[in-house]
């Protein structure tokens, strides 16, 4: 619907002053034709102006010298309108393999950085083996599982043999496939295009039949992209058939990411231009105009900070027009390669670039494929591996590519520290307050995403349920067959209070005695937590340091065995090792610790590597999550703690975790270590931003898996700790759960987990000894272990002690009015030995191994 003079009048007004558009008035300004078009230009170009000034490069665009590399031109997808994707019988009649070969990628990224390239642009079709045969057998036959295996293994190759940056274009991808590709790349990419779905789900439209292009799954993939803080570029194709409605609204999306994770480097606004024998070649190309007014209204709603492109080779020379638009960059330009996707559209020289860049008033200058902003912020958003990499290329004054680099290959290897020792570890008794005088760290407003997005994104969740399902039925049913609850029911029992909750507890308690009898069992264990040092970003973690924190630490390999050592000499039968996912640890990093507490201590049982770690090892060495837990039991690894899960549902998950794995790959982890013969606890972390309606989605979970593996030795429930968590100090979540919460929770967790998981575990260091005693009659059997040692829930703010000994384990199921029984990690016997070594030390350590000796 064409805009009245008014609306437009208004919009072009509230462009002028400043103020944020909503959806109607981008729609409206995106119109913007004649005087009204060049007015809304030049509010975008002093929003611009603005931000460049801020990022101290006033007057400067930027372009990419790059060499463009398309690795696979097949695709499962069928876009209408693209010439870039073939079949494998045109590959064959012209001489081309399913894939490059490395010697072709070679080739073309050797001769680039002659050139002085510093980006090689991998561009490929989604996931070809899904639909082509020719495309699995040319990767088996080469010996990798998948095409990103070997966009993985190309990329470490142009690192190595040339120097060249790569930025990935692999189409959708999963979050375990950024882990694989984060080390190899310093940025990646994919066009958000359109959340028109109706472009995607009709006949006829333009991605109809393309799995890869609904908008949804897009969306997904630019979140995880910021989960797993890689820089990331995105962008739009304008004049495919959406209406300007749905292109405002598509911006909107954009912006809606990009202020959530900070990690959208760039946004490309891409014209459509029809091609011959293509179903969309009778389609009028997207007029300059309407590319203009895209770029002023993508300006107006990104803000100063957002970067903007505008591919030049598409715009037929019209480059003033752009700049005075608001873009503040043209992208990767080649010397050497055509552009792949438009090949009847030859890049402009760099030359001409610069001059009409200059005409317009403005400085080309050269970057890198990662934006200025992201080589300066160093970690997390550039892996170690890759640091070497980008600073040899990179002005370390400006962040913008050196012209004088030279662009050779380098070895892509572990960082240099090696697995050493440093830092502090009497966190279990004190806190650093001399070098962290505050209650968050100083990046805290920045490190975990947009905190007013998050609080947006949280509230639908926290929003509580109204539970209209008779309580005493439910009960009724609970007592009588537990298994043959319904949700409806299984929910009113988790709201459950009063003499309804009291009941609850009891009919729990008395199923725990059927099941598991009276006695109350524990571990005598250590829990030896490696390292704190973590840039996974999980928001509600207070554990977690940078290196340069007062209270960030590693321990090396010797001082973890002797702690292992130690507490076998107190009479341990297991030790629990769990630590940040500390960037510059080797890739051997959790084998090497396995091996090194087996060696010093034969018989101690290693329950050790949270799902997270185990995703962390395997994608640093290139292995499988199976071939990483196979190779990782073979060195020494007897079972995994079932940490990491939080809740096991993305709605929460993703407000609780920047980039901790989603809850489909803590699953997989999960079953495939069973499968395996590894067994594995399970937990679930409450009171913060769910509700009882998430609970009862996690313990169904959790009961299918057991149903399907038996693999869980007990459930955990791990109450969540506010104090000093980020999400709660920023006032998100809530302060922990109640004491009816508590009782809950673990008698649920007794009731709907039966008869599949039969060992409830209460938890002493978050509950206290009264607290954990109460759950005790609540449906719980087993108190966790000594400890030893504990820094994580320390860290957040719990206030009940890092160890417990075993006399005070046996006080606590006696305050229960229940016995105590020492038990291994797989719920067996203790052996005489063991429980004669720990009643002589009460499984006390006699000191505290220092980490700096």
């Amino acid at each position: 619907m064409t805009p009245t003079d008014n609306a437009m009048r208004r919009a072009l007004r509230r462009a002028r002053d400043g103020v944020a558009l909503d959806a109607a008035e981008a729609a409206v300004l995106l119109q913007a034709r004649g005087e009204d078009l060049e007015d809304l230009a030049a509010s975008a170009a002093r929003v611009r102006d603005a931000g460049l000034a801020a990022a101290g490069r006033p007057g400067v665009i930027t372009y990419s010298k790059s060499v463009f590399i398309p690795l696979t031109r097949l695709c499962r997808d069928k876009c209408h309108y693209c010439t870039f994707a073939t079949v494998p019988g045109k590959l064959r009649r012209a001489g081309h393999g399913m894939y490059m070969s490395p010697d072709e990628v070679l080739d073309i990224a050797r001769r680039g950085a002659a050139l002085g390239c510093k980006e090689a642009l991998i561009t490929l079709g989604d996931k070809p083996e899904d639909r082509w045969p020719e495309a699995r057998e040319w990767l088996e036959a080469q010996g990798y599982s998948d095409t990103i295996s070997y966009v993985r293994a190309i990329s470490i190759l142009i690192l190595e043999e040339t120097g060249l940056l790569p930025h990935l274009n692999p189409g959708v991808m999963s979050w375990a496939d950024f882990q694989r590709l984060k080390p190899v790349a310093p940025s990646m990419g994919m066009m958000l295009e359109t959340t028109a779905t109706r472009l995607w789900s009709e006949p006829g439209g333009p991605h109809f039949g393309s799995p890869d292009k609904e908008p949804a799954v897009r969306l997904r993939v630019l979140e995880d992209a910021g989960r797993s803080s890689v820089p990331f570029t995105s962008g739009l194709l304008i004049g495919i058939g959406e209406t300007y409605e749905e292109r405002a609204e598509s911006l909107f999306a954009l912006r809606r990411v990009a202020r959530s994770y900070h990690g959208v480097q760039e946004l490309i606004i891409q014209n459509f231009r029809a091609k011959p024998d293509t179903a969309m070649r009778g389609m009028p190309d997207a007029e300059l105009d309407d590319l203009v007014a895209t770029v002023a209204v993508a300006r107006h709603i990104m803000g100063p900070s957002g970067c903007l492109q505008a591919p030049p080779n598409l715009v037929d020379g019209e480059y003033a027009r752009l700049i005075r638009a608001g873009i503040d960059d043209w992208g990767g330009v080649s010397p050497l390669t055509p552009d792949h996707v438009n090949p009847e559209r030859p890049w402009p020289q760099i030359d001409v670039l610069a001059e009409q860049s200059a005409a317009a008033g403005f400085e080309l200058r050269e970057r890198l494929c990662v934006y200025p902003e992201f080589v300066q912020r160093g970690e997390p958003w550039l892996d170690p591996r890759l640091l070497p990499h980008v600073r040899a290329l990179a002005d370390p004054e400006t962040g913008l590519a050196n012209p004088d680099a030279e662009v050779v290959g380098r070895p892509w290897q572990e960082p240099d520290e090696g697995f050493g020792s440093y830092g502090r570890t009497d966190l279990h008794a004190s806190i650093d307050t001399e070098g962290r005088t505050s209650d968050r760290r100083e990046d805290f407003d920045h490190v975990y995403g947009d905190w007013e997005a998050l609080r947006e994104a949280a509230a639908p969740g926290m929003v509580p349920e109204r539970i209209d399902t008779d309580v005493r039925a439910a009960l009724a049913q609970a007592a009588d067959d537990p298994t043959r609850l319904t949700d409806a029911q299984a929910l009113a029992l988790l709201h459950a209070d009063g003499p309804a909750l009291d009941a609850l507890c009891r009919i729990a308690d008395d199923l725990r005695k059927s099941v598991v009898g009276d006695d109350v069992t524990y571990i005598v264990t250590r829990n030896i937590n490696f390292t704190n040092v973590c840039y996974t970003g999980c928001r509600f973690c207070a554990f977690a340091q940078r290196r340069t924190d007062a209270d960030a630490y590693t321990l090396s390999l010797d001082q973890v065995a002797d702690r292992a050592q130690q507490a076998w000499d107190v009479g341990a039968v297991e030790v629990c090792m769990q630590g940040g996912i500390h960037p510059d640890l080797p890739g051997t990093a959790y084998f090497d610790i396995a091996r090194a507490v087996k060696k010093r201590v034969p018989g101690m049982h290693v329950h050790a590597f949270s799902p997270m770690e185990v995703v962390n090892g395997a994608t640093r060495t290139g292995m499988s999550v199976r071939e990483w837990l196979t190779a990782a039991k073979e060195v020494g690894l007897d079972s995994i703690p079932g940490t990491a899960a939080e809740i096991l549902d993305d709605e929460v998950r993703w407000v609780l975790t920047k980039g901790k794995l989603p809850t489909a790959d803590w699953i997989d982890v999960i079953t495939t270590a069973h499968e395996l013969g590894i067994r594995s606890s399970s937990t679930m972390m409450y009171g913060h931003v769910d509700q009882p309606r998430h609970w009862l989605g996690h313990f169904r979970t959790l009961a299918r898996i057991q149903q399907q593996t038996g693999g869980f030795t007990e459930f955990v429930t791990l109450p969540f700790i506010h104090t000093n968590a980020p999400v709660y100090l920023a006032g998100i979540a809530r302060p922990g759960p109640t004491v009816r919460d508590n009782r809950a929770v673990t008698a649920m967790a007794r009731i709907l987990l039966h008869p599949h998981i039969t060992n409830i575990q209460t938890s002493w260091v978050k509950l206290g000894a009264e607290g954990a005693a109460e759950m005790l009659r609540s449906g719980a059997n087993d108190l966790g272990g000594t400890l030893m040692e504990e820094t994580i829930s320390r860290m957040a703010g719990s206030s009940y002690g890092s160890y417990k000994s075993v006399r005070d384990l046996i006080a606590v199921a006696e305050a229960a009015g229940r016995p105590a029984k020492a038990r291994t990690t797989l719920y067996g016997e203790v052996p005489q030995e063991r429980q004669e070594a720990a009643r002589a030390s009460d499984g006390h350590l006699p000191e505290l191994l220092p980490v700096l000796e």
